[in-house]
């Protein structure tokens, strides 16, 4: 078993997320990401300023963003956003408890800045999500002064 499929379903589970769920964006994820690239995060997310354009499931590994969208009335699955971490720009983050979730937003390699807001079903997660945020962005900003 690769390190992607070692770490995938625990963190999904993490996140509260049905099986049925994670087997429909399996093969999505599975085609974007590398199978020795460890999942920091999966959850479902929506966007702050598109609010009938279905649900979003948000998959954060040490390396990738990806996020897949699956359409409110058929149901199909669409990749929204595939991107190497390095190659977004001006990532930011917001841990809110009041509301129990981390609003997400980062510019990608086109030039589009994306937002999600994920909502966290235990308000006490919502700084261990900030926390793999932090691990993973700021590693990779670190890497990128660096060089």
């Amino acid at each position: 078993m690769d390190v992607f499929s070692r770490t995938f379903l625990p963190a999904a589970s993490e996140s509260g997320l049905t099986p049925a769920t994670v087997n429909r964006h399996l093969p999505i994820f599975r085609s974007c990401v590398d199978p020795d690239d460890p999942t920091v995060l999966v959850t479902r997310c929506l966007r702050p300023d598109h609010h009938m354009t279905g649900e979003y499931l948000l998959l954060l590994t040490s390396r990738r963003l990806v996020v897949t969208r699956e359409t409110r009335v058929l149901h199909r699955l669409r990749l929204h956003l595939n991107a190497n971490v390095r190659h977004l720009s001006s990532v930011t983050w917001a841990p809110d408890t009041r509301e129990s979730a981390v609003e997400v937003s980062a510019t990608a390699v086109d030039g589009v800045r994306e937002r999600f807001k994920m909502r966290i079903a235990d308000p006490a997660q919502v700084w261990h999500f900030d926390e793999l945020l932090r691990n993973v962005f700021r590693s990779h900003r670190r890497s990128v002064l660096t060089a």
